[in-house]
């Protein structure tokens, strides 16, 4: 066998019946294989001991003591190479496929839209319809401040679920997003690259057309970062949504009209968040450098900051307590809170409040929200929208959004 101590990759199990009976249906978030794998309901315990530090016989015995499944060393050989044959294992056959995804997403004129067609209308007209329907439905707006717009936080659920909010906030930045030249949108990084930020120099396509990925402003901040780190989890990009829903209501803002364009993934805070030795993010020299760079190419020129973030992931969707009425208002006063230090511009005590609880809310925002914040520097936020969105049939598990305007000056 290749796989002597087999290792799972990062895989989203879904349960689901196939004529009648019980499977999970494995997916790969980076999608190496066209195909995806059934796996038995029953023989869930396997994927837990494939952690790459037992071989095959050490699997059975822990299968057999920890979870009562007794597999035939055959049996559980068949298992492992269906994983393979799925390109599920860390391996060099899992490695050469991810190779090959790379070379062929950078050689492509442009990173298309990967929810085109099912998570929105894929034809144009489609588009404009359905994002002008959620900006025809808002009640009159406030008037508008005459301080310049810096940046924006945008929600990156879906839009059948948070179009109000995103329409809330993109109608409030309007004429700021047809005069920016140049828009850095900083995006959650879903798949788990830990710290860091992950650049592209690909250009990101809407239905709209193409939006032009500045090449000199990534080559300095990869620079300023290092090559390797800087793209080491570039392929992302290609499935990754946050950025994507949020420049496609960037796009349609202004008409279908590009601009320059810098598209940042920020990976996780993991690491920040549970060590308790840990310094914090405001210590890490690859942030620093990163927003140095991002930073002076802002200057001089009419730009704004997006951060792609959505809020808390509460529920049994996200592996917690079923949320009741109490909970969701508790829910809510801690997201005031957390909006306060946004809006107050203050990056430190946002990140202070949310390593605080050791993010239990499951703020999938915080690295893009505290990101832009940094990046910014002395804004003032206005909430334009919030909502706490369903993320289960049962009415049981919810993820919070917001939409929030950054202006230049201090809070009052």
């Amino acid at each position: 066998m290749p796989n002597h101590r087999p290792k799972l990759r990062p895989v989203q199990p879904q349960p689901a019946q196939v004529r009648g009976q019980p499977v999970l249906v494995l997916q790969d978030p980076l999608q190496l294989a066209e195909r995806v794998l059934l796996f038995p309901a029953q023989l869930a315990p396997v994927l837990g001991f494939l952690d790459g530090t037992r071989d095959l016989d050490e699997v059975r015995a822990s299968l057999m003591i920890r979870a009562g499944i007794r597999l035939s060393t055959l049996e559980l050989q068949q298992v492992v190479a269906q994983l393979d044959d799925a390109l599920l294992l860390e391996n060099d056959r899992a490695l050469s496929a991810m190779d090959a995804i790379v070379e062929q997403y950078r050689a492509a004129p442009h990173r298309s839209p990967s929810l085109a067609g099912h998570g929105y209308p894929a034809a144009p007209e489609e588009l404009r319809d359905m994002l002008d329907s959620y900006l025809q439905r808002l009640p009159p707006g406030p008037a508008d401040s005459d301080e310049p717009v810096r940046g924006l936080v945008s929600p990156h659920i879906d839009y059948q679920r948070g179009g109000p909010v995103y329409a809330q906030v993109w109608s409030r930045v309007a004429d700021a997003v047809r005069q920016a030249e140049l828009v850095v949108v900083l995006g959650t990084d879903h798949l788990g690259a830990a710290g860091g930020v992950t650049l592209t120099r690909q250009s990101y396509a809407t239905p709209y057309g193409v939006l032009p990925t500045d090449l000199e402003i990534v080559d300095a901040v990869a620079a300023a970062v290092g090559q390797e780190r800087a793209f080491a989890h570039e392929i992302h990009h290609r499935q990754e949504h946050s950025i994507e829903l949020a420049v496609t209501w960037l796009h349609h803002m202004r008409r279908g009209q590009p601009c320059a364009l810098v598209p940042v993934l920020a990976g996780s805070f993991h690491q920040f968040v549970e060590d308790e030795a840990s310094a914090g993010p405001s210590a890490d020299s690859t942030f620093r450098r990163a927003l140095e760079a991002l930073g002076a190419s802002l200057q001089g020129r009419p730009a704004l900051v997006v951060a792609a973030a959505d809020l808390a992931h509460i529920g049994p969707a996200f592996e917690g307590r079923p949320v009741d009425l109490f909970g969701r208002a508790q829910l809510r006063a801690q997201d005031q809170e957390l909006m306060a230090a946004m809006g107050a511009g203050d990056a430190e005590r946002f990140y202070a409040i949310l390593r605080a609880e050791g993010n239990r809310r499951n703020v999938c925002g915080l690295p893009p929200i505290y990101l832009a914040l940094r990046l910014l520097q002395g804004v003032n936020g206005e909430i334009t929208g919030y909502d706490c969105c369903p993320a289960d049939q049962a009415g049981t598990s919810f993820v919070s959004i917001c939409g929030m305007v950054w202006r230049d000056g201090a809070a009052g």
